[in-house]
């Protein structure tokens, strides 16, 4: 398959600023990097290339695992824009990081008409500024 024969999805890692340890999670860290690598490979046999970035441009205060699901967006070439893991995946089902992001990368990859539009009225997240 050819590099233009796939679809582009992008996972952005804004920075973070913890008032509670019990919520951190090390994006930086080995185990993230695993992961990314892992996903990546399984998406690229779909015909998706995955990236991850860091954003510095802006900074989420994270006090609760919902701030975290914030501090995360996924975006997609083809989709309906770059949303808060909050907003693709609504609430987390087992608090696990890994498995929320890995949740809404399948789900911008294969079901983005089950994401609700920016628009709609409905409260997920806190702070993070995509307008959900």
């Amino acid at each position: 398959m050819a590099s233009k024969d796939f679809r582009t999805i992008t996972v952005t890692i804004f920075d973070q600023m913890h008032t509670r340890d019990d919520w951190f999670f090390d994006f930086n860290g080995e185990s993230f990097r695993l992961f990314i690598v892992a996903i990546s490979k399984e998406m690229k046999k779909c015909g998706i290339l995955l990236t991850c970035v860091q954003s510095h441009d802006t900074c989420i205060s994270v006090k609760s695992y919902a701030d975290m699901l914030n501090s995360v967006k996924v975006a997609s070439d083809e989709s309906q824009g770059n949303h808060c893991i909050g907003h693709i995946i609504g609430k987390s089902e087992h608090l696990d990081i890994l498995e929320d992001i890995r949740i809404a990368i399948r789900r911008i990859a294969f079901a983005p008409e089950t994401i609700a539009p920016a628009g709609e009225f409905r409260k997920v997240c806190h702070n993070c500024g995509c307008g959900c």
